[in-house]
Order: structure tokens, then C-alpha cells, then sequence
């Protein structure tokens, strides 16, 4: 049935009995193509129902749906003329595994990053009434949602606007792992309650007794509900002015169907809060949607992973680090917004579950609760990837930066991530941290170096200070690499009295120097490779004693030119040396947006490779 669904209009010519059978059968390509593709699978499965019968009631495009997030937006894209599309999902040139306003009309709004959902809508319907058109605009948000001050702040706006506006929580108790926080403890005590569940049945056992709802009756019914509010998780939404419906069985779909149905045409605004099952209909999924809920190819059969890690991921080895750090010193303390297993931290809870915190998805009080924590004597490391580290921006330069707190930031996912595309490229952090004062960048060349630096970090009292690596496997350069690190100090890699060029790189970038080495011995050329750990404040001594010796520089990053270290040090050069003979090539990414596509083949699309480096080798020195 699947095959005759190419819009929502084909949708509704089902019948409602039917919409299970396709909700299977998109249940089986949303596993089969990130089976091969990876992709964001147990938040799909789950809302699978909820997106089919949306699309049922109302009238998209016209109405317009907004995604928190998008990681539940898979169906959405099979049933929205995009099936046939969906194979090439999160791979270069196809799909985005997120919705995209140039992808699709039925794909209202760019989202990536989390809670944004309700904000977006209550602008559109805002929009609606000053341009006196007639659409519906529904926000889907997750549970994830509520521990995010956003959601909060879009929530008390809309009850004070009072427009039409319908907010759907989907609720399956997870965000990424397990919801956490005040208000998922709320929802969770009250749907499980014993008094709300026996109220509940009561009432409905007193409504269906009714031979007809009279007058009286539905006054009566009035009053229950009413008093049934006080045990009922809708109580809080209320307070901000939404009318609250649910919860909702959010796997019948008759019962999804006949509650939109009845609220798409309510005055103000709506809640409807429906309960799904992450990784519905996946039985590996169902079991540990955790790792589900974002995971590379695997294996259908069996639920493990394709893709076998030949070293451990910068994530792990910061988090083993950790670990031993914590061990020796009772004062460090651990902070993740969401992202205790992405950023490694999930061991460390695990053993101090007293000093590592889940503030769920909440990067700017993330920031500030680190430095409240600093103020008092604590050292808190702030781990979080760089992506969503830009949402705590004014919290670092207010909160931290301007009070030279000791807090350490780690950075994961630094650089190109790959195959989540442009909402989560780390390619700003270099920038962004760099116009901050007091503030300390860095960057290991390998896993060992990270170690080194997290030690090192914690050891002393200089501020605030960044750790930027780079996600996936980690490299080892061995132990003759090994140095001790001074404050503001890069290392040499390779030396000798004849070299011809100096080449400086940091992080992921210092492989491509390193590899670089012997193929340019063998054409007689010695490179003097410098890693620049430090990127703020950088070497300066160092790069003094580079300008003086070499003719030839290369700068290679993997971070937007605008605002980084290559940037700073040819304004460094200019200013410093105006009649300095050096000729500098600055390799690093461009001023744009990186599409999504394998993390390799999107460095070498923007010349971050060995083979590129040789090349700018061969052109600077006219070989």
C-alpha cells in the first residue's frame, strides 16, 4: 500500500482501519534504509502513528507542521512525496535526515538543534493573523523539549498571546537516553499515580452510564474534569493557558485521528500530549533505544553495529580520562546537557553519580551552573559538542569569561562531523571562542594529547579553558610524541637544519602533516611541522622564529577561515613584520553552511588531506 502514497492527499483516500498496515510498511524501510545508512531510527519508530495521523486531519502543506528537532521526522519524509529519496538518506547530495525548508514544501522550518519547535510556530501563526490567512499550525515537540528553558519561554509567550496554536507532545519519556529533570519526574509520577489511574477509570466507567450527556450531564462532566486536573499531568499546561487534552494512546491511530479531529478547529492554544514507545516495532530498538536512537549501519538480524572501531573514539578516551582525573581529585566535577553517552560521560555517572550532571537539554544553564560550581571551589568540565555549545554563548562571555572562572570546556565534535549536515558542522568554535577574553582554546593532536591537556586543564587555575576534538576515531602518534605542555606553548613534530617549509596544524589536521612527511623526503623536501596546540593565546615566540627562518608557511584548520588561528596569525605577520618575505597559505574551510556527506569525503571537497597539503607543498616552493 505503501507504493500509492505519494502526498498526505493520498493518504487520506485510505481507509482509517488501513493506516496501520502502511504505518508497518514504513516501519520497514525506515529500518532497512538506516540499517545502511545509520541515521536517527527509535525516535521514527515511535512517531510513526502520530506523523500519519496529522497528515490525515489537516491539510498540509497548507497547514503547516513543525518539528522539534526532526530526529521523529522520518515518516514524514516517506508520506511527503519523498519515498522513493529516502534511500539516499544523510548521504552526500540526498536527503537530510533532519527537515529542510529546500528539500520539501510539507518541511516548514530548519531544526537540528533541540526545542525550537514551539517558538517557529507561534511566529508562523503570528504571522497567520497579521496576514489574515487561515491555516493551522501545529508544533510536535518531544519530552526531550521540556527540560529546555526555550520551550518554557515559547510556552509562557503563547498562553499570553492567546493564538491558535496546537503543540503535540510526544512523549516516550526519552529524549536521546532517558528524560531527566523536575517536570519529566512530574509527568511520570502522574501518569503512573495510582489515584490518577483509578480516577480515571472510574470516570470513564461513570460516562459511559449515561444514557444520554443532557444538560446536567455534561455539567457534571464539567465538574469532574475540572477536579480531575489536580491528579492529571495536564495541570501545568493549563497554567501557561493551553487547553490540555490526553494523554493519548500514540499507537491507535483512530484515537490520534479523533482527537485532531476534534481540536483542529478549537480557538487559542491546544496541548495534546500523546504517549509513544521509542523504537516501536524494532525489538532492538525497543530494548536499548538509547543506542538507537542514533547509530551507523547494522545489522537487521541481530541489532549490532556494521562498522567496527579500529581505535577508540576521542568521545571514550575523554571519558576514561575522566574517570581517572575524578578518582584523584574529588573536586573535578563533570557536566553534560543530554549527552552523558555521546560525550562519553555515561562510566563516569556510573561510578560518581554525585558529581557528574545531566542537566538535560539545557546548554545555557549547563554553563552557568558550571560556574556557579567554579565560584565555590568546584572545577567543572562542561562537555558538549560544539555545535550545541553555540547556544550557551552569552552564558560564556557573561557568566564565565568576565568573572575568569576556572571552568573546562570540552568540545566534542569539533570540526566536520559528516552526515548530520549543517545543523551540527563544529566548524565555529574556534571563531566564535576566539573574539572571548580570558578565554582559552586548544586542541590535541591525538588521543594521548587529550589526556594531557584535561590533566593539565584541571592542574591549574587559568580561566576558563577549551578542549576542541575532533568525533570519531581517535589517533595515536606513540610516545616518542610525547612532551610535557607548557601554557601558550606548540610543539615541533619534524626538524632538521635543511627544511624547506614550515607547515602548522592542530587537532585532526596534524595527521595530514604527519603523513605528509615522508612523501615529501622522498622528493627531497624536509618539512618543519609544528603542532599548535595552543590556538589562543598562540606561540608567539614560536611563529616569530618561523617568520625569521622560513619563506614558505602553510596553515592548515579545520575551522571556518573567518575568526581562526590562520587568520590571526597572518594579521600577526602583517602587523608585526611589514616587510616580512614570508609566503603564508591559509588552508581552511570557506565562509558556508557544510552539506552533510562522510566526514572524509568533505574534508578532501575542502582541501583538508594529505594529498592537497603536498600539493600547496609543490606550488609554494615551484616544484
Amino acid at each position: 500500500m505503501i507504493e500509492t502514497i505519494n502526498s498526505p492527499n493520498d493518504l487520506k483516500k485510505v481507509k482509517l482501519k488501513d493506516l496501520t498496515v502502511i504505518a508497518d510498511q514504513i516501519r520497514n524501510i525506515i529500518i532497512d534504509v538506516t540499517s545502511k545508512n545509520g541515521g536517527h531510527l527509535a525516535s521514527s519508530l515511535g512517531a510513526i502513528e502520530l506523523t500519519l495521523a496529522l497528515h490525515y486531519v489537516f491539510n498540509t502543506p497548507k497547514d503547516k507542521i513543525v518539528w522539534d528537532v526532526g530526529h521523529q521526522a522520518y515518516a514524514h519524509k516517506i508520506i511527503t512525496g519523498r519515498r522513493e529519496q529516502f534511500r539516499t538518506l544523510r548521504t552526500y547530495g540526498g536527503l537530510s535526515g533532519f527537515p529542510k525548508i529546500t528539500e520539501s514544501e510539507y518541511d516548514t522550518f530548519n531544526v537540528g538543534h533541540a526545542s525550537t519547535a514551539i517558538s517557529a510556530a507561534l511566529g508562523m501563526t503570528t504571522a497567520k493573523d497579521l496576514l489574515n490567512t487561515k491555516e493551522k499550525v501545529i508544533a510536535v515537540i518531544g519530552d526531550g523539549a521540556l527540560t529546555s528553558g526555550i520551550t518554557f519561554e515559547a510556552l509562557n509567550n503563547s498562553g499570553e498571546l492567546d493564538k491558535d496554536l496546537i503543540v503535540v507532545l510526544n512523549d516516550n519519556k526519552m529524549s536521546i537516553s532517558k528524560s531527566l529533570g523536575a517536570i519529566s519526574t512530574y509527568l511520570t509520577k502522574r501518569l503512573t499515580g495510582p489515584t490518577y489511574n483509578t480516577l480515571r477509570r472510574e470516570i470513564e466507567r461513570a460516562i459511559k452510564g449515561f444514557p444520554v450527556l443532557n444538560e446536567p450531564a455534561l455539567k457534571l462532566a464539567k465538574k469532574i474534569e475540572e477536579s480531575f486536573k489536580f491528579f492529571s499531568p495536564g495541570l501545568l499546561f493549563e497554567e501557561f493557558g493551553f487547553k490540555y487534552f490526553g494523554p493519548v494512546d500514540g499507537e491507535n491511530i483512530e484515537d490520534l485521528v479523533t482527537i485532531f479531529e476534534n481540536v483542529k478547529n478549537l480557538r487559542g492554544p491546544v496541548f495534546v500530549h500523546v504517549l509513544t514507545k521509542k523504537g516501536k516495532g524494532y525489538k532492538f530498538a525497543e530494548e536499548n533505544p538509547s543506542k538507537f536512537h542514533g547509530i551507523g549501519p547494522f545489522d537487521v538480524s541481530t541489532g549490532q553495529t556494521l562498522e567496527k572501531a579500529k581505535s577508540p573514539s576521542y568521545s571514550s578516551v575523554f571519558g576514561n580520562s575522566i574517570i581517572d582525573i575524578m578518582k584523584d581529585k574529588p573536586k573535578v566535577v563533570a557536566i553534560s546537557a543530554a549527552m552523558l553517552i555521546g560525550t562519553g560521560l555515561e562510566k563516569a555517572k556510573n561510578l560518581f553519580p554525585e558529581r557528574v550532571f545531566d542537566v538535560g537539554i539545557a546548554e545555557q544553564h549547563a554553563v552557568t551552573f558550571a560556574g556557579g560550581l567554579a565560584i565555590s571551589g568546584i572545577k567543572p568540565i562542561v562537555a558538549i559538542y560544539s555545535t550545541f555549545l553555540q547556544r550557551a554563548y552569552d552564558q560564556i562571555i557573561h557568566d564565565i569569561a568576565l568573572q575568569k572562572l576556572n571552568v573546562v570546556f570540552a568540545i566534542d565534535r569539533a570540526g566536520v562531523v559528516g552526515d548530520d549536515g549543517e545543523t551540527h558542522q563544529g566548524i565555529f568554535d574556534i571563531s566564535y571562542l576566539n573574539l572571548v577574553p580570558n578565554m582559552i582554546i586548544t586542541a590535541p593532536k591525538d588521543a594521548r594529547e587529550l589526556d594531557a591537556l584535561l590533566r593539565f586543564s584541571v592542574d591549574n587555575d587559568f580561566g576558563p579553558f577549551s578542549i576542541r576534538y575532533p568525533r570519531g576515531e581517535s589517533v595515536d602518534f606513540g610516545e616518542q610524541f610525547i612532551d610535557t605542555i607548557e601554557f601558550g606553548k606548540w610543539q615541533v613534530l619534524n626538524d632538521t637544519e635543511s627544511c624547506d617549509i614550515c607547515i602548522i596544524s592542530y587537532g585532526n589536521c596534524v595527521k595530514y602533516s604527519m603523513q605528509s612527511i615522508p612523501i615529501l623526503q622522498e622528493k627531497e623536501i624536509n618539512p618543519f611541522i609544528v603542532n599548535a596546540r595552543f590556538i589562543k593565546p598562540f606561540d608567539d615566540k614560536m611563529f616569530n622564529e618561523i617568520l625569521n627562518r622560513f619563506k614558505n608557511i602553510i596553515i592548515m584548520e579545520e575551522n571556518t577561515y573567518i575568526g581562526s588561528l590562520g587568520q590571526n596569525l597572518i594579521t600577526y605577520a602583517y602587523t608585526h613584520y611589514e616587510n616580512h618575505k614570508s609566503k603564508i597559505e591559509h588552508i581552511a574551510l570557506p565562509d558556508a553552511f557544510l552539506e552533510q556527506g562522510e566526514s572524509e569525503f568533505l574534508r578532501k571537497k575542502y582541501s583538508l588531506s594529505c594529498d592537497n597539503l603536498i600539493n600547496k607543498v609543490y606550488t609554494l616552493l615551484g616544484r
